[in-house]
């Protein structure tokens, strides 16, 4: 072989292996780019999550907002009452769904439901009730959800 002929051979080589170092690097900067992308997508699942506000057996979507103005809950020792008032831009079904999803969960009892342009749940626990309306405005769905104790017996409860 001349050395024009092993010069040209060199390089021929010199850009098969460039090009082979290339994929390689190719494919492991994909794989960086994946396990990226697996670890930022993860956390954003559970700041979706939903959450408790104030009542501890309430679950409440993460997409309301609690609207300050317009609560008032009344906290003692191992008891919480009062009304929660909530809005964001969600479809009143899905809202419908997600309480009767998850109250069953925190062992509220499904007494009875009203479904029209003004959404009424009412559920049941040993010691307490829970109402909540769901209203569809023009550009946000507003929540309130009481909580209130029960009147098993003249005389009991919060007035006494």
């Amino acid at each position: 072989m001349t050395g024009a002929k092993q010069a040209q051979a060199l390089k021929g080589s010199i850009v098969i292996m460039a090009v082979i170092l290339m994929l390689f690097t190719g494919c492991s900067t994909l794989k960086k780019d994946d396990q990226a992308t697996a670890t930022t997508t993860a956390p954003a699942t559970r700041k979706d999550a939903p959450v408790y506000h104030d009542f501890d057996d309430v679950l409440i979507p993460k997409e309301l907002k609690k609207e300050r103005d317009d609560s008032f809950v009344y906290r003692t020792a191992g008891f919480t009452v009062g009304v929660l008032s909530l809005k964001a831009r969600v479809d009143v079904g899905t809202l419908i769904v997600f309480f009767e999803k998850n109250m069953p969960k925190d062992n509220w009892r499904m007494i009875s439901e009203f479904k029209s342009p003004r959404t009424m749940m009412l559920y049941q626990k040993e010691n307490r009730w829970a109402v909540i309306e769901i209203n569809e405005g023009t550009y946000y769905t507003s929540v309130k959800i009481w909580v209130a104790p029960t009147m098993s017996t003249a005389g009991s409860g919060l007035l006494k």
